[in-house]
């Protein structure tokens, strides 16, 4: 199995950003996007890295944003360190698999979040409320159940180690103006849609994912960060798949799972995860790059 990246170490290139899992090194015209094999949980960073997980989500990443060109472009540049400027070349050891050349945008201050079913957060505010993100909601749906129309429920975003906070489509509006709100809107709808109908027919069930969105220097909309991984989409296998209550995933809903059961108050310092938990995680996140993309890692 190859060696877990937790971090990367590249002296010579400019670090500008370590977030949750990516690594942001900004070469000039372009930046460096390396993911690694780090995991959060309940917006906690484990102590523990995922073996392959950053390749799973750098090639998922490109094999999405490479299907959905058509409906937007994105920032990627090149995805080959042979491709990448020479002085990213040194570090080919630390980078293959996983990392990308992308162009440099200025990103809305919004995470777009769109749900095709109930679950998560949602679940909790629909049984309290009837609805999600203030949209009303058909009455006695079922946990995990399929919403008739998907919904579009953005969030903030909260600086690392904060939670995000669910706004509503007027308040993004306010952030990001009218005629932006409303594309960024539409065009998550339809990336949704597009990429739900296609993993159904591969056995996956998207119930919901979030989206970045940049502007280039001309104003232009373009799609950043990541695209529909099992890191910021919950992927269930569509053979298990039952209405009523949780159900099992391809994503770290499965680590979730487990730190549900201890007595953990949800901050820093994380538990130790069990070597089983790593393994399976691994396993599942390799699995849904398989069976989307047809790639192993």
């Amino acid at each position: 199995m190859s060696a877990i990246v937790l971090e990367t170490n590249l002296p010579d290139l400019k670090l500008v950003n370590r977030g949750k899992v990516r690594d942001i090194y900004d070469l000039g015209e372009h930046l460096l996007i390396v993911t690694s094999d780090r995991l959060s949980a309940f917006d906690v960073i484990m102590n523990e890295g995922i073996p392959k997980k950053g390749q799973v989500l750098n090639q998922i990443s490109i094999f999405w944003f490479k299907l959905m060109a058509d409906i937007i472009p994105n920032h990627i540049v090149a995805t080959e360190v042979s491709d990448f400027p020479a002085e990213t070349h040194f570090y080919r050891d630390q980078l293959e698999g996983r990392s990308m050349l992308v162009k440099k945008a200025r990103p809305l201050p919004v995470e777009c979040i769109v749900r095709g079913y109930v679950s998560g957060s949602g679940w909790k505010e629909y049984q309290r409320l009837g609805s999600i993100c203030g949209i009303p909601l058909p009455e006695n749906l079922l946990e995990s159940a399929r919403l008739p129309e998907p919904i579009f429920t953005p969030s903030t975003k909260a600086e690392l180690g904060e939670h995000d906070e669910n706004i509503s489509f007027e308040e993004t509006i306010k952030l990001c103006g009218q005629e932006i709100a409303e594309q960024i809107r539409d065009k998550t709808l339809e990336i949704y849609c597009r990429a739900r109908d296609f993993a159904w027919e591969k056995g996956i069930i998207i119930a919901d994912t979030k989206f970045e969105y940049g502007l280039m220097d001309d104003g232009s909309l373009i799609w950043i960060d990541e695209a529909l991984s099992p890191d910021s989409s919950r992927f269930w296998p569509r053979k298990h798949y039952h209405p009523g209550g949780p159900q099992p995933s391809f994503d770290k809903q499965f680590v979730r799972n487990y730190l549900e059961t201890l007595d953990w108050n949800k901050q820093a310092p994380p538990p130790p995860l069990p070597d089983e938990i790593v393994v399976k995680t691994s396993e599942k996140y390799q699995e849904a790059l398989f069976l989307l993309a047809g790639i192993t890692v």
